[in-house]
């Protein structure tokens, strides 16, 4: 991506020195073809299409219409049930494997080294596929010692090539800290850079649950930051905030939330299975909220409309 030396300078006083690289902040430079790139040396789209929920048989068709808008990042997981729709849609789009991005994640019930190792080799079973861009830790559940084994399955699947990245997802602070010793403890055993890296953290994102603690802790390692329920799951589309903007847009409350997603440097994963809404949450790049308007929908609220693990004291 292109950046002047004075957005340079704002990305790192907005973002930390460390993070900047994998970020962009400014309308000129996102697009529906922006790529951060990740601790691991890949790339991911700045904009994802999430399958929470959508049924099996209909997972194919509305992936294969989020390629059409433009998408290029699918995020799946072991317990959605629609991995191999997803994969179907993939090697049905047309599109080079290497232009599209897809993320599954272990099961919270999947915990453990072996437990792990099972669930990856599932994933390939279920898809096909040769590789997987992304494999995340779904949970922080199942003790401390199930993580760890969690983490070295993913991290002797990404070093045999089966898996390019991997990371966490739902991580309290406590959980995140954890992790980095044990990385920390793997390099000290077998060399610097034997641990792995947290290429991505994903959690439920959005003006009523902004979690800059754990943000702030992603940003000074480079991690790159997945949003779920973006969109809060259209249960504050009426908050009057949301509706100045959307008048003086002439956007809608999903549009407006996604786009302060993105300009808060996270990865949104909107997700629909109605082809209009598809699109219409791709078409998000054409305007840019101003620093006033972003620092007005930062409410300060903790307010999760999902599940909450990262409270998790297991």
């Amino acid at each position: 991506m292109r950046a002047t030396s004075r957005l340079s300078a704002l990305t790192t006083q907005l973002l930390g020195p460390r993070s900047s690289r994998h970020y962009a902040t400014m309308a000129n430079d996102l697009s529906l073809k922006t790529e951060y790139t990740m601790l691991s040396g890949h790339k991911i789209p700045a904009l994802g299409y999430g399958v929470y929920q959508t049924p099996a048989d209909v997972a194919e068709e509305v992936v294969l219409h989020s390629f059409k808008a433009g998408y290029r990042h699918v995020d799946s997981a072991r317990v959605y049930r629609n991995e191999g729709p997803c994969a179907e849609a993939i090697k049905k789009s047309g599109i080079p494997r290497s232009e599209i991005f897809f993320t599954s994640k272990v099961p919270p019930r999947a915990m453990g080294y072996e437990a792990t190792k099972s669930s990856i080799t599932s994933s390939f079973s279920q898809t096909g596929l040769d590789y997987i861009d992304l494999y995340l830790i779904h949970a922080p559940y199942g003790g401390k010692e199930a993580r760890r084994g969690t983490w070295l399955a993913l991290l002797e699947a990404q070093q045999a090539g089966r898996i390019r990245s991997i990371g966490v997802s739902n991580y309290g602070l406590h959980h995140l800290d954890e992790l980095e010793s044990y990385i920390h403890e793997l390099e000290a055993q077998h060399g610097k850079g034997k641990g792995g890296e947290i290429s991505v953290g994903q959690w439920e994102l959005h003006p009523w649950l902004a979690r800059p603690d754990i943000v702030g802790w992603c940003r000074e390692r480079g991690v790159v930051i997945e949003a779920y329920c973006p969109i809060v799951r259209g249960q504050r589309f009426e908050e009057p905030v949301l509706k100045g903007l959307r008048e003086k847009y002439g956007k809608t409350a999903a549009q407006i939330l996604l786009r302060w997603s993105l300009q808060k440097g996270f990865v949104p994963l909107p997700k629909s299975v109605t082809p209009s809404r598809i699109e219409e949450n791709a078409d998000i790049f054409d305007f840019r909220l101003t620093d006033e308007e972003m620092k007005v929908l930062e409410t300060g609220e903790y307010a999760p409309c999902s599940w909450d693990p990262t409270t998790s004291n297991d």
